[in-house]
This record gives structure tokens, C-alpha cells and sequence, in this order.
């Protein structure tokens, strides 16, 4: 929670995303960038996801170039498409056969209305003519011929809708697929269309089946065709109203003989509205095949490859070829197949997610082939919801995710949410056909990294940068790195803590001081200074200050130690092993040698910035630092390089101590028992263990005033250690003190009147 209220702007700073972002979900303010990224992104999806292999099950006539030379310029005359069409029924036996052209005028290649208007008119009394042209018709009525063609047999041709302010129409319509009372009024069930360009009414009427050719919807503003309606509404009056079906599923109706269509729609919610459709329902004799379609009841083409005669999606056989008959009998049995056009000079070549001069033609064999493996992808009605899902929670997890998290956790939690969202969103597609969005989630992956690692530069880090500026020359560096991955946390305000302070001095300074030059002075100190700050560094102390030769510091601020005590007493040993280094060096180079004293205290202490207005630095005050600064002279008069208080003995168990005496310092008014570390615990010998339970034995005695007691346990340690100051202390003491009465205010402890 402290993490929280610490990070809460950097946590706001990547949260804007996601309301820049949600805006443009719900339709309030579209982004076409993020529109752009998502049909990016489907393109590439379905491109490296195509099966890219052979449908032979659609066959594609082609009206080529190689036709076009053979069979001269579009239009050809109709009696070559009858020709076309008895082919690919009667003797090549296909299944069904669609025609993705359209028929808009009537053939007059023939020169028959020529003949008949010379019937009618100058030749109408010219014996025999008339009865002549009745003869021929037969044979010079092209669009009388293409429509005994198509007539019985499953032959679909194309028309296409248009949508103008004055609504034209040309041709006729068939039938419409379902009435407008199908559908639920309220909602826009499909695109909506005024007028239509379709087929004379001789071969309109003749065809069993028509399908419109529209494929390119007017929210795909890049002009590339990814999807089409497969059923649109029809509003004009030039024609029946209703729903009409698009000739690739007027074409795959025929070939499963479906004749019957439903709207499915979505269950209804709590919006008492009219329900989104969700599929079509076809119905086969007893079997049902169910075609799912988005909101405006499309579907996007399941493209299989390349396009055109060398793409490998499908068969392609030149239109001259069939008209001609050259195919042996057969070959296209039990096949769908579609007239169209490759020909660059028929203009029907489009923009397509595998190509950017991709047949029209394919566009509808490909909806055949998809239709036939029940391989439609379909955007769903919940794509909406599931899009503000993935934002918001993507959003919510990153921005305390990010903003919780150092830099490289948090580029490892923003690569996870990419990949996740890219796998989840690929793993729908590839398994259940749904395509929903991906851009928006991705952009706020991108936008909440590049705001939040922006604030962390640009605000925390200055913030950093500042807290090393502070704190750089008091700590070491590594607690200054642990500082910065959380700048807030720490301040030069003053507090009081429960804190370890250290003052280590140079015994005999001012004597060695005035034998020595002031260069060879600073550098002698220099150098001596810089090893002991090594050590107190080493195990995360902070330094206080210098003092001439003296140099204090202190454990568990700023940054909290429970273990202040043990890293201070575990600094103060190997100090005084790093002095006996250097007194060796010394001795080597002719220096003077030195010996220290170092006083360690524990107790609660103001710790902060302190000073005046002129100069400041933080520090430590208070009546527990006072007495670590007068224990410190004291060792010398123990013989000991280290004096702990009572307070700092009690918190370390990791070193074994002897107990120095009880003493009164300057300047406090209760007593204070010192310790000075014998060894670690783990290096302890037993011998130690019983030297200092004798020497504990010493001090109560001394304590209760049993003189001769006390001398009785400490001649043994004597004999063992003769040349111990701190043995020879209180032998001089016990000896001193036999001679006088005994005391009854005596407690024990002993007066120092000097710092």
C-alpha cells in the first residue's frame, strides 16, 4: 500500500492511455492510426496462416488474354457463352456454374434487329425475306440461345447493387432471398442499396439463380478487399424489397441444394433492442449448415494463396478452350465452377490483403471454397466488448505492473502482455475462425511503456539523481543504488531511529602530527582514512564525518538495517585488523606507526539533515551518540582497541564478549556496563569460554567488594595472560581496595571525569 500511495502519479501517467484508447473503442473518438494497425495486422495474419495449397474442387473459366486474341474483343457474342454454358453442364458434367459478369445489354453481334428493322421497312415486300429471318433467328438470336442455355440447369449469374440519391435501375432482380420481415426492425441488419445494374430480363428471367458482385465495403477506406456481404438489403422500387445473396453464396447454395435461408440472431441480453445477427442457417434436405456472419452480415474471403492462373489457389483453364471443347469429357465433373477474368484490360482486378492486382473472380471462389470447408472467419458481435476487455485490463496491469516494477521486470512484464495478447488473439483466429482487435490492446501496451518509462526517466530518476547528490558522499555506493530504485522513500528530514553510531580515533595523533610535514601529514591521513572508510563501507555504514583524526559513522539510516549493530561491531574488528596492515606497511616505509580506539553504542537517535544555513550534513545526535563518543577514549585504559555499550553487546550474537567494566562518563548521570568482542562465536574455543567465565566471576566479586575472592579467581588469568592491561587493571584495583573499608554506597562502577 505504501508502494501505491509512493507511485500513485506514475501510476495516473500510464493510465491516460487507456482512456485515449477506450474513447476510440467506444466509437466516441475514432483513431484511423489504430483502424490502419488492425487491418495491418490481419493482413499479415492471414497471410502467414493461408493454407496456400489447391482447392480442386472450384474451377475458374478465364476469359485471358489468350481467349481475347482467339475469340476477339469483350463482349463476346452470347452464342459462345451458350456454348460455354452446355459445355460445362452437359459434357463436362460440373456441379454448378456461376458467372461473375454482367449482362447489362442485349447482344446485337448478329445483325439480326438489323434484319428484321429491313423486314419491317425497305424489304417488306421483297418475297421470301421475311419468312427467311424467321428462319435464322434461331440461329442469329444470341441472347435468346445464352438463355435456353441457363434455362433448367444450375447456372448463376451476377448483378451489382448501387446507392445514389436518385435510385437507377437496369436489368431485373431475382427473387430476393428473404423478405424484409425476416429481420427485426430497428437495427441495420446488412448494407443497404437504392438501385442495381443487373441482367437483360431474357436471360434474368431465364437464370435459376443471381447473386450481386458488390464485395468492397465502405468502412474499408484503403480500397483493399478483405470481406463481403453475403446477403444485402435492397430499399429501391424498381425492384421486389428485401435481402438478396451474393453470387458466392448464391453459387454455393446450389451446389449443396440449399434451399432454404435463416437468420440466426444473438441471444437476447438486457438491452431490450433488436438482436445482433450471428449467422445464416441453410437448410439442405435434413441436413443444416450454418454460415457465420458479422454485424452487417458479412464475412471476411478466407483467401487460400496468390491470386491468378500461377497463385496455385485454383484451376484455371482458359475460356476458349471450353467454348472450343478441348477438354476431354469429364474433366470438370462434380466441380464449381466460375467464369471471370485475369485480363488487365477487363478491369477486374482489385486490392487484396495477398496481392495488390488480385482477380475478382477469386474473391468469390474463394468465399465458395471457405463455405464448402466451413472455413468462414467471422468478426463476432461481442468484438466490441472483448476489445474494451483486453484494453482495460491490459491497462490496469500495466500501469501498476510498470510502475511497481524496476526497468528491465518491467520490459519482461510489457514483452509477456505483447506476447500474450498477440498469442491469444492468433489462437482465436486460428482456432475458432474469430478475428477480433488487436491494435488497440497493442497500443496501449505501447503507449502505457513509453509513458511510464518516460516518467521514470524523466521524474524518478531526476528524483534519483538528486537522492545521490544527497546521500552520495555519506553512504556507499551500493546503498545508494538500493536508495534509488526507491527515491520517495527517503529524505534528509530529520526522524528519530533506533540507529548503531561508531567513533574510531587515532591514539597518539597529536604527538605524530608534530613530527611530520603538512604533506606528509595529509597524506598519511589520507591514506589511513580511505582504508577505514573501505571497511565501514564495505559492511553499509555511513559516514558521519571526519574530525581531524577522528572519523564517525553509523548503521540503519537512511536505509533500515535490522542488523545495525552486527555490521557496526563486524566493521569495528576488521578496522582494527586493517590498522595492523597498515602499521606494517608503515613500518616498511619508515612511517610512525598508530593504534586506534573505536566506541560503539545502540539506542534510539535524531538522524537527519542538521546544521545551519550556511553549512548542513547529515547526521546523528543525541544522548546515544554522546556516550558511543565517550567510550570511545576509553579502551586505552583497558587495553582494548574496541568498547561496545551494553545496548550494542545485547544485539550482536554473533561475537563473543568480555565485559570491561561499569562505568560513569562525563556527562550522564547512570552507569553503563562496556564490552570489548573477543572473537566471532563460530571461532570461539572452548578455553575462552572458561577464561571468561572466571573473568565474570572477577567482576561480581569485585562488585560485591570481596576483595580476596576477586584476587583468587583472577591470579589464574594472570598467570595465563601477565601481560593483559585489562587483568592488570583490576589486579592493581583489588590490591588498592583490600587496603580500604568497605563502602556501602559502592555500586560498582567507575568515574571518568574526562571525555
Amino acid at each position: 500500500m505504501n508502494a501505491l500511495r509512493q507511485r500513485w502519479a506514475r501510476i495516473a501517467v500510464t493510465l491516460l492511455p487507456i482512456a485515449l484508447v477506450v474513447a476510440h473503442v467506444v466509437g466516441v473518438w475514432r483513431l484511423p492510426l489504430l483502424e490502419e494497425l488492425d487491418n495491418f495486422i490481419y493482413d499479415a495474419r492471414l497471410r502467414a496462416t493461408m493454407p496456400r495449397t489447391m482447392d480442386s474442387r472450384v474451377v475458374i473459366l478465364d476469359i485471358d488474354d489468350a481467349s481475347l486474341q482467339q475469340l476477339g474483343q469483350w463482349p463476346w457474342r452470347r452464342d459462345h457463352l451458350a456454348r460455354l454454358t452446355t459445355e460445362v453442364m452437359d459434357r463436362q458434367q460440373a456441379t454448378v456454374l456461376g458467372f461473375d459478369i454482367l449482362f447489362v445489354e442485349r447482344d446485337e453481334s448478329s445483325g439480326l434487329d438489323v434484319l428484321r428493322r429491313l423486314a419491317d421497312g425497305p424489304l417488306q415486300h421483297q418475297i421470301g425475306f421475311a419468312e427467311e429471318i424467321k428462319r435464322l433467328t434461331a440461329e442469329l438470336d444470341h441472347d435468346a440461345a445464352f438463355a435456353d442455355a441457363l434455362a433448367g440447369r444450375r447456372v448463376a449469374l451476377g448483378f451489382y447493387f448501387t446507392q445514389s440519391v436518385e435510385p437507377r435501375a437496369n436489368g431485373v432482380l431475382p427473387a430476393p432471398l428473404l423478405l424484409p420481415g425476416a429481420f427485426p426492425e430497428g437495427r441495420a441488419y446488412a448494407t443497404h442499396w437504392n438501385g442495381f445494374v443487373g441482367s437483360i430480363p431474357q436471360l434474368g428471367e431465364a437464370a435459376p439463380a443471381a447473386g450481386f458482385l458488390n464485395v468492397l465495403l465502405e468502412a474499408e477506406r484503403d480500397g483493399i478487399v478483405r470481406s463481403v456481404p453475403l446477403i444485402a438489403r435492397y430499399t429501391g422500387t424498381k425492384a421486389q424489397p428485401g435481402y438478396y445473396e451474393s453470387l458466392g453464396l448464391a453459387v454455393y447454395r446450389l451446389a449443396v441444394g440449399a434451399d432454404t435461408v435463416t437468420p440466426v440472431f444473438a441471444p437476447a441480453g438486457a438491452n431490450a433492442g433488436p438482436p445482433p445477427l450471428v449467422a445464416l442457417l441453410l437448410k439442405a434436405g435434413t441436413k443444416s449448415l450454418r454460415i457465420p456472419v458479422d454485424s452487417s452480415a458479412s464475412a471476411l474471403v478466407p483467401f487460400r494463396g496468390a491470386g491468378g492462373p500461377r497463385g496455385g489457389s485454383f484451376r484455371h483453364i482458359s475460356a476458349v478452350d471450353v467454348i472450343r471443347g478441348a477438354l476431354p469429357p469429364g474433366e470438370l465433373k462434380d466441380k464449381v465452377v466460375l467464369v471471370g477474368s485475369t485480363a488487365p484490360g477487363l478491369g477486374d482486378l482489385r486490392s487484396a490483403p495477398v496481392g495488390g492486382a488480385y482477380p475478382g473472380v477469386e474473391v468469390h471462389a474463394n468465399i465458395v471454397s471457405g463455405l464448402l470447408d466451413g472455413r468462414m472467419p467471422v468478426v463476432p458481435d461481442y468484438a466490441l466488448g472483448y476489445e474494451l476487455v483486453t484494453v482495460l485490463a491490459t491497462g490496469l496491469i500495466l500501469a501498476f505492473g510498470l510502475s511497481l516494477s524496476a526497468a528491465p521486470r518491467a520490459v519482461l512484464i510489457a514483452v509477456a502482455a505483447t506476447v500474450a495478447l498477440i498469442g491469444i488473439n492468433t489462437w482465436l483466429f486460428i482456432q475458432a475462425g474469430l478475428v477480433l482487435p488487436l491494435a488497440s490492446a497493442l497500443a496501449v501496451v505501447a503507449l502505457a511503456f513509453v509513458l511510464n518509462m518516460s516518467w521514470g526517466f524523466l521524474v524518478e530518476t531526476r528524483a534519483s539523481r538528486n537522492l545521490a547528490n544527497l546521500f552520495g558522499t555519506y553512504v556507499p555506493p551500493e546503498l545508494v543504488s538500493e536508495m534509488r530504485a526507491d527515491p520517495e522513500r527517503y529524505s534528509m528530514r530529520a526522524e528519530s531511529k533506533d540507529l548503531t553510531v561508531m567513533f574510531c580515533d587515532m591514539r597518539g595523533f597529536t604527538k605524530m602530527a608534530e613530527q611530520m610535514t603538512p604533506l606528509d601529514l595529509q597524506d598519511f591521513l589520507n591514506a589511513v582514512f580511505s582504508r577505514l572508510t573501505e571497511v565501514i563501507s564495505a559492511h553499509r555504514g555511513t559516514v558521519d564525518k571526519y574530525m581531524g583524526d577522528c572519523v564517525m559513522a553509523f548503521w540503519g539510516a537512511p536505509v533500515d538495517m535490522s542488523n545495525h549493530a552486527d555490521l557496526a561491531v563486524r566493521a569495528a574488528v576488521e578496522m582494527a585488523a586493517a590498522v595492523r596492515e597498515l602499521n606494517a606497511a608503515h613500518r616498511q616505509n619508515g612511517r610512525p606507526e598508530i593504534s586506534i580506539g573505536i566506541g560503539i553504542n545502540s539506542g534510539v537517535m535524531s538522524v537527519g539533515d542538521m546544521g545551519s544555513a550556511v553549512r548542513r550534513s547529515y547526521t546523528v545526535v543525541g544522548d546515544a551518540v554522546n556516550l558511543a563518543s565517550r567510550i570511545e577514549a576509553l579502551g586505552g585504559r583497558y587495553g582494548v582497541e574496541i568498547v561496545a555499550s551494553e545496548a550494542t553487546q545485547r544485539l550482536v550474537h554473533t561475537f563473543v564478549w568480555q565485559e570491561l567494566d561499569c562505568v560513569r562518563v562525563q556527562g550522564k548521570v547512570g552507569t553503563a556496563r562496556i564490552f570489548t568482542p573477543v572473537c566471532r562465536r563460530v571461532d570461539a574455543v572452548r578455553s575462552q569460554y572458561a577464561d571468561l567465565e572466571r573473568w565474570n566471576g572477577v567482576l561480581s566479586a569485585y562488585r560485591a567488594q570481596d576483595w580476596e575472592q576477586g584476587q583468587a579467581m583472577l591470579s589464574p588469568l594472570i598467570t595465563v595472560d601477565a601481560k593483559k592491561v585489562l587483568y592488570l587493571l583490576y589486579a592493581q584495583r583489588l590490591a588498592s581496595m583490600s587496603l580500604q573499608p568497605k563502602d556501602p554506597d559502592w555500586d560498582g562502577a567507575t568515574r571518568f571525569e574526562t571525555k
